[in-house]
């Protein structure tokens, strides 16, 4: 099957279309060794038939030392995750973000993704670039949420899914 991979930045902190907030919702720092880690990622990433849903604890501690780990929660529940992978040049990717097939169409999809954008331009001291890239087997709304938010495309490919 065929997927096309759009890949979204934000060059400046201005340019965030903030969402409306949400009561409730929050980002909060998750520890790696956290169970609800693997839980979470698997949970949100099995709809989309993401490889990383399948990692176990010794891959995510072996591959993925430098990320770092976000919860989303709502009402205090867990309700997704983001996790940002930091690059060279204060480049700042927002490799995760979901949420939890219960909470999708509740509403907070846009004001989660507000929260966690600006948490990816606060990670390091001068970051210079926030993106991320989605696909076509994510959830439907993902890039036009990305793009109300701000985020502008700079590369698409088409590549055979996994």
């Amino acid at each position: 099957m065929k997927e096309i991979v759009t890949y979204v930045e934000m060059t400046s902190r201005d340019q965030l279309a903030p969402a409306a907030p949400v009561p409730g919702l929050a980002l909060d720092t998750l520890d790696r060794r956290s169970p609800l880690l693997l839980d979470l990622h698997a949970r949100v990433g099995a709809s989309y038939g993401w490889g990383s849903a399948k990692r176990t604890r010794e891959e995510w501690d072996s591959g993925y030392a430098a990320r770092r780990f976000f919860l989303l929660s709502f009402e205090g529940e867990p309700a997704g995750l983001v996790d940002y992978d930091l690059h060279p040049g204060d480049d700042v990717e927002i490799a995760t973000f979901g949420l939890l097939p219960e909470f999708v169409g509740k509403g907070i999809g846009g004001f989660a993704l507000t929260l966690g954008i600006r948490q990816g331009w606060i990670l390091v001291p001068e970051v210079s670039r926030v993106w991320l890239h989605t696909s076509t087997l994510d959830h439907p709304h993902a890039l036009p949420n990305y793009h109300r938010r701000g985020f502008r495309t700079f590369k698409t490919e088409e590549r055979e899914s996994a």
